[in-house]
């Protein structure tokens, strides 16, 4: 009798034996002991930014969750110090070569208060992506991305969270919700762990950075994208800074 073997998935199967081929991708692994760091702040220098407040007479929920108080625009959010938040932090050059581990950890957007927060997220590829609805009112989330695969998806209010992931980088992928017009977000997708967004006091940190010489760029949905050039030395923390002055 004669034998074949056969290759099935991956499982090379023969009439005696079983060998198994497995094709691992190899991930960077940084070590801590080179690692170097770095953090700065993102200043804001231009006029001052009188917010508007949003118009959401089409949905008496929506109103009804801000009598008395109602909800102003943030496109430009300047904190009391003078710091910009909701800027987008993150190493566009410098890891050429280098693949990462995507985290198993859940990265969430919820929709809250007819807004989406956060505004500004940050995740990595193949990541699992969260979407809640904790308002009365039903959403839609509608990631119009150009790079990856496009979804757009309704939400009832407390029906089960939605997870989906994004397979390729993009920056930045604006979401909007098809019911509530002024609901706005961005997600920023990275094949690597380095970023940061601001928050209410402006600053940011990138951690366990192997040595090398990177651009690290600040981007705002409004007030466009700095960028610096900054050699990590080993063990090191370094500081830079950022500033958009509003043109």
């Amino acid at each position: 009798m004669k034998c074949y073997g056969l290759l099935v998935a991956g499982l090379l199967i023969g009439c005696s034996r079983k060998e198994v081929v497995v094709e691992k991708q190899a991930f960077f692994v940084v070590d801590p002991a080179t690692a170097g760091s770095v953090s700065g702040s993102v200043r804001y220098a231009g006029a001052k930014v009188n917010a508007v407040v949003i118009d959401m007479d089409q949905d008496p929920e929506c109103v009804r969750l801000y009598q008395g108080s109602p909800k102003k625009e943030q496109t430009v959010v300047v904190n009391p110090d003078g710091t910009l938040a909701n800027v987008f932090l993150y190493l566009k050059s410098g890891l050429e070569g280098k693949s990462f581990e995507s985290p198993k950890t859940l990265v969430t957007i919820d929709q809250k208060g007819c807004w989406f927060q956060p505004r500004v997220i940050g995740m990595q590829t193949g990541q699992s992506l969260q979407v809640t609805n904790s308002d009365p009112v039903t959403h839609n989330i509608h990631p119009m991305a150009q790079v990856n695969r496009e979804w757009n998806q309704s939400q009832a209010p407390q029906e089960t969270p939605i997870l989906r992931r994004f397979a390729k980088p993009e920056l930045m992928i604006p979401v909007k919700c098809n019911v509530h017009k002024w609901m706005r977000a961005w997600v920023g997708v990275l094949d690597h762990p380095y970023f940061s967004v601001t928050g209410n006091d402006g600053s940011f940190e990138l951690k366990n950075i192997p040595p090398g010489t990177y651009t690290v760029a600040a981007w705002h949905e409004k007030l466009g994208l700095r960028e610096e050039t900054l050699t990590i030395v080993a063990g090191r923390k370094q500081s830079v800074n950022f500033s958009f002055n509003g043109e």
